[in-house]
């Protein structure tokens, strides 16, 4: 009977470990879950951090693009030309929201100017003022466009054809007397030419 009492005791003692493995499984399980909603939380909050940025460079660039299909560009505008001047000549096109005129870095006008109407179908009323004429001054109307960012135009440098290639620095392979790039001065006596 001592070999069943041990066999019990060995039962019992991998029962026993059976059921410390499954509640160590169990905690290491939870554990698990806990840190997967940790994580989700912190991807959460790292997604909420940068989704306002590109978020708001989306909405930027499509709000951009509406209030641009509802503007016109105006060039050839004169100098002393004023927003409320601009304002009465596109009043009878439609609802104007904002005039801009351009000016550079001392404050004078540059000569073109972005009405911005309520409606998108004012567009199309203004553009028929192409070519009418303000303070003297015959007027280009077209339809503003969007800017595209990173599509400036690269135009590399131009060559000029008079300027010679420079190469590296050449040592002269004799001894100037005079200085380098002096030549001495010959006097002859030369018959006189009117045309060199």
């Amino acid at each position: 009977m001592e070999g069943v009492d041990v066999d019990m005791a060995a039962a019992e003692s991998t029962e026993a470990d059976v059921d410390d493995m499954k509640r160590r499984l169990k905690e290491m399980e939870e554990e698990a879950a806990a840190l997967r909603e940790m994580q989700a939380k912190v991807e959460k909050e790292m997604d909420s951090v940068q989704d306002p940025a590109t978020a708001a460079t989306a909405t930027s660039q499509a709000n951009r693009e509406e209030v641009d299909s509802r503007s016109v560009f105006v060039g050839n505008v004169d100098y002393s030309c004023t927003p409320e001047e601009v304002q009465q000549h596109f009043q009878s096109c439609g609802t104007v929201n904002r005039i801009t005129i351009r000016t550079d870095k001392y404050g004078q006008p540059k000569g073109y100017a972005y009405v911005e109407f309520l409606e998108a179908e004012a567009v199309q009323e203004a553009l028929l003022l192409n070519e009418s004429e303000l303070h003297g001054r015959q007027l280009k109307v077209t339809a503003k466009r969007t800017n595209i960012p990173g599509m400036k135009q690269y135009r590399p440098r131009r060559s000029n054809p008079f300027m010679r290639p420079r190469g590296p620095f050449m040592a002269p392979y004799f001894f100037a007397p005079y200085g380098y790039g002096k030549v001495p001065r010959l006097r002859m006596a030369t018959r006189y030419s009117p045309y060199y």
